[in-house]
């Protein structure tokens, strides 16, 4: 989030507090280009103000991600080894320590806000320091009480217009100084992920190589607990080249059953494996999901995820094979700029990336839940013509009420 507030907000503002002041001196100078002048000459206090006010917020930003970082660690690292805690009886010990890290985070963090409103106050003096210079200029002209003599003739009209634009001469910059906080945080957040970036990409199979670990799935006994509720027990088999349908009511447990299957769910008993009764591999499944995970970036980024070697051609071409050809058009192609709320995306084009990056994968076992919900029937229609040719293939099981899709399956799973 403060890399993308970074990019998404200071940015733009950036760009308006350059230009703003500019186009405002350029408006008031055929009124009096004294006050313009005036105006441009303390851009020069306002601006190191700026500077000193944002190393100050700069050096806090790095102080409290660095107290963050530290606190994510320790609580990661505490719960990866709760049972040794448990078991030597350490839990007061350890229960002390996260709470001093928290506090130190907390501490911390009240020393951004209280550099940000001080750092606000200070653009602020300055901003109101110099409204009054031209505002003084402005009275003392019109009064002809001026100390030198009069470099204009200035009259009521033009110094009222000159005292309106006064505030939006400096406007864009103390929007600046309210977003600066968030291009430090953004910074040290890039910072602390540049190692991550420069550490090498292992290169991942071609989509088109074929898979020898799996030779089809095979559910036993399958039983979700939940309070309250149980799905199961549940049992079939597929082949390497099939395609399945879990249907069921809303709640029936058909996005839970596709978790477990993905092994994001510990099931209460049963077994999962591959038809030769070896555990199913963990890099042979792909998930498309109803909402799929979207990364602040480009539309290309995101479809790569699951493959980042793959090329732009064949992101390209399987863009377009679930549906997204018209959103390419329209947007700019793989280019497009997403958010990770996928904003300006409809439910049925995030299922379609969803969709993409599964199939780019490569992975020979595909789970898709309600792939054609949120599209119309002839949007649907296309995309179950398109699973069933991939299920010549791949294994594909999907959860849907959609019953053109049952009934393109070669069976379907009841729950």
């Amino acid at each position: 989030m403060a890399i993308e507030n970074r990019d998404q907000r200071f940015s733009p503002i950036r760009s308006n507090a350059i230009v703003g002041p500019l186009v405002v001196a350029l408006i008031v100078a055929p009124a009096s280009w004294v006050a313009a002048a005036i105006m441009l000459a303390t851009l020069v206090p306002f601006t190191l103000g700026m500077i000193l006010a944002g190393t100050a917020s700069r050096r806090a930003a790095e102080r409290q991600l660095d107290a963050l970082g530290a606190l994510s660690g320790l609580f990661v690292d505490r719960v990866t080894h709760l049972p040794l805690i448990r078991h030597f009886g350490a839990e007061a010990r350890i229960g002390r320590q996260v709470r001093s890290a928290t506090g130190e985070v907390a501490r911390r963090t009240v020393t951004v806000l209280r550099t940000a409103f001080l750092s606000n106050a200070v653009l602020e003096f300055f901003s109101a320091l110099s409204i009054a210079l031209v505002a003084v200029y402005c009275g003392f002209s019109l009064l002809g009480l001026l100390p030198f003599p009069a470099p204009e003739k200035l009259t009521l009209v033009p110094a009222f217009f000159v005292l309106a634009m006064a505030p939006e001469f400096y406007l864009p910059m103390r929007r600046l100084a309210a977003a600066y906080h968030e291009k430090q945080l953004g910074e040290a957040a890039a910072k602390a992920l540049a190692p991550f970036d420069e550490q090498p990409v292992a290169p991942k199979p071609s989509s088109h190589e074929p898979a020898t670990a799996f030779d089809g799935l095979h559910v036993e006994h399958l039983r979700l607990a939940f309070p309250g509720i149980s799905v199961g027990p549940l049992s079939f088999e597929l082949a390497a080249s099939d395609l399945a349908a879990l249907s069921g009511p809303t709640g029936s447990g058909k996005t839970s059953t596709l978790a477990a299957i993905a092994g994001q769910l510990v099931p209460a008993s049963g077994h999962i494996a591959t038809l030769s009764g070896a555990a199913l591999p963990p890099g042979s499944v792909a998930w498309a999901a109803q909402r799929p995970l979207l990364m602040t970036g480009t539309l290309g980024h995101n479809l790569a995820l699951a493959a980042p070697g793959t090329c732009d051609a064949e992101v390209l071409a399987v863009a377009r094979q679930v549906g997204l050809g018209d959103v390419l058009d329209r947007r700019g192609g793989l280019a497009m700029a997403v958010d990770h709320a996928g904003s300006g995306l409809s439910g049925g084009e995030r299922r379609r990336i969803g969709l993409a990056r599964a199939i780019l994968s490569g992975r020979p076992l595909i789970l898709c839940d309600e792939p054609t919900a949120d599209l119309d029937e002839a949007s649907a229609a296309a995309i179950i013509a398109l699973l069933v040719t991939l299920s010549a293939e791949r294994c594909i099981l999907v959860a849907t009420h959609d019953a053109a899709l049952i009934a393109a399956a070669r069976r379907e799973i009841a729950l």
